[in-house]
């Protein structure tokens, strides 16, 4: 398919004597919103991990826009997750010591962006997240809701390809979770990202586009009617 942006291709990855991945395949497309879904173990995140580059499988490819990852140097792996991916945790991975605005800067930052200009865009991206108003306050002064809607524009600041989301309301009432799924969904499908998400939710889920379920370390792929 012309318009897959990235692919992971019989994906096997162990810890010690343990598989999480036996054979586990799913592809994004450009635009798309792909939902992994899977019971506690089954190896969805380990799935996100090696698709974004974090974790090397030990068999298997992993492509992105027609490259493998285990091609690129480790150089050029962190430059790609600070560049064309974003990512989303289950509970932000804030930097406690940095104000919001720094926290959402920071990719940029890393990228060799100066202060003043990353952190005009940054503020741009809190306004879209609608969490401007709280840009000058630190993690611990903020809601767990408001620090989820920091943690996706600081995830978009850089204007990715692919957006990973690893179980990005596990932390938040439903209240909070369908706010932060609103506002990462709609923002998203204006820049024309993707977004990988894993989740246990079938409310999450429902945001998306296709469904991918991780079962023993093997993927079954599901086609949502619309």
């Amino acid at each position: 398919m012309t318009d897959v942006l990235l692919s992971g291709t019989d994906l096997r990855k162990s810890f010690g004597a343990t598989p999480a991945l036996d054979g586990a395949s799913m592809t994004v497309r450009r635009g798309e919103i792909v939902a992994v879904m899977g019971p506690s173990g089954s190896g969805k995140s380990t799935l996100l991990h090696c698709l974004a580059g974090i974790v090397a499988p030990e068999s298997g490819a992993v492509v992105f826009q027609g490259r493998e990852l285990s091609a690129m140097s480790d150089r050029e792996r962190s430059a790609l997750r600070r560049g064309e991916f974003g990512f989303v945790f289950q509970f932000g991975q804030l930097v406690p010591e940095l104000s919001l605005v720094e926290n959402v800067a920071l990719p940029l930052r890393l990228s060799g962006v100066r202060r003043k200009t990353a952190e005009s865009t940054a503020r741009e991206w809190m306004g879209r997240l609608e969490v401007d108003g709280i840009a000058d306050k630190r993690p611990g002064e903020v809601s767990g809701g408001q620090g989820q809607r920091v943690a996706v524009a600081r995830a978009l600041v850089t204007g990715p390809k692919v957006i990973f989301a690893d179980e990005p309301t596990g932390a938040l009432d439903s209240l909070n979770g369908e706010q932060v799924m609103r506002l990462l969904v709609s923002t998203a499908k204006e820049t024309g990202a993707s977004i990988v998400l894993v989740t246990h939710e079938p409310r999450v889920a429902a945001y998306s586009d296709r469904e991918v379920v991780v079962r023993d370390g093997k993927t079954r792929q599901v086609e949502l009617v619309p």
